[in-house]
């Protein structure tokens, strides 16, 4: 089989995938992924060599100040190999079909690791060095806000967009009932306290989250056909997946590289707002129509 048939593989679907994942990160990963395939390296261990890079990378740019950029671009380019790591583990799992509920949860979480540390590490070398640390701080952390909400809007119609398209469950309740029975699986086996643990307050995490969407998750919102679907909202999700974490990683890259966090904020705080709410009132005005023509 091609590397080009297994890169196709490895992917998600291509209209969910973000555009400096699928033509630049992603291929460094499936390059990592070919060369590792047949060692035992597995994905989990992956998600835990992504979030070292990511707080190696908090590190330098704690190191850093605006007289010593170098600093800021060793730390960018430990996080650029985070995401490079980060996206290596779900193709590595897909190809060889042995990713676990654990690993799932943990690279949940490998992104709110990384960027915290990379975030606070930009607000020890940038913020503190400045004439007015405390307004640096207030940007940074209006950014990492910003970012928070961009993340659950993209996840959360990134899910649904995958929902109807491809005809399945519902990812809230699939995601559960699959670890409950992981749970159950695991609960009396030796050497499975880790998963059991992370497993164990997923599932309390999830428990009131379960209790208030149950009802709703349980509707589907439009009677559409997947090619309906389709049709209606194959552009307006490739604009939310432009707001997913790679573009905003790539966005902080680049400034880190030219020393310019200001432009970043800027870029963050109300660029990306602008278009987080663009997209918010178009696929409202979808939502609209799809229901009106039911």
């Amino acid at each position: 089989m091609s590397w080009y048939s297994d890169y196709k593989k490895s992917l998600k679907m291509l209209e969910v995938e973000e555009i400096f994942d699928l033509f630049f990160y992603r291929p460094l990963a499936f390059i990592l992924v070919k060369i590792i395939y047949r060692s035992n390296i597995t994905p989990n261990q992956l998600t835990i060599g992504a979030i070292i890079m990511g707080i190696i990378g908090g590190i330098f740019y704690a190191q850093g100040s605006p007289l010593s950029p170098e600093y800021f671009i060793i730390g960018a380019l430990f996080f650029m190999m985070f995401n490079i790591l980060d996206c290596s583990d779900g193709q590595l799992a897909r190809l060889k079909k042995n990713g676990t509920r654990t690993g799932r949860i943990i690279d949940g979480v490998a992104d709110y690791i990384a960027v915290t540390a990379v975030y606070i590490g930009i607000g020890i070398g940038f913020a503190n060095n400045t004439d007015n640390p405390a307004l640096y701080w207030g940007l940074l952390a209006l950014t990492g806000a910003s970012n928070t909400i961009h993340a659950i809007l993209v996840d959360y119609y990134r899910n649904r967009f995958l929902d109807y398209v491809l005809e399945r469950k519902s990812t809230f309740e699939e995601d559960l009932d699959e670890f409950r029975q992981e749970y159950e699986n695991i609960k009396n086996q030796k050497g499975k306290w880790f998963d059991r643990a992370i497993i164990s307050l997923y599932l309390k995490y999830s428990g009131f989250q379960n209790n208030i969407a149950a009802k709703k998750s349980s509707e589907k919102l439009f009677k559409a056909t997947p090619s309906q679907y389709l049709a209606k909202n194959k552009t307006i999700i490739r604009s939310w997946v432009f707001l997913g974490p790679t573009s905003q990683i790539t966005t902080l890259i680049l400034c880190s590289v030219f020393n310019r966090f200001d432009i970043f904020f800027w870029i963050m705080i109300v660029g990306f707002n602008i278009i987080a709410l663009c997209n918010w009132l178009i696929q409202k005005s979808i939502d609209k129509k799809m229901i009106a023509n039911q």
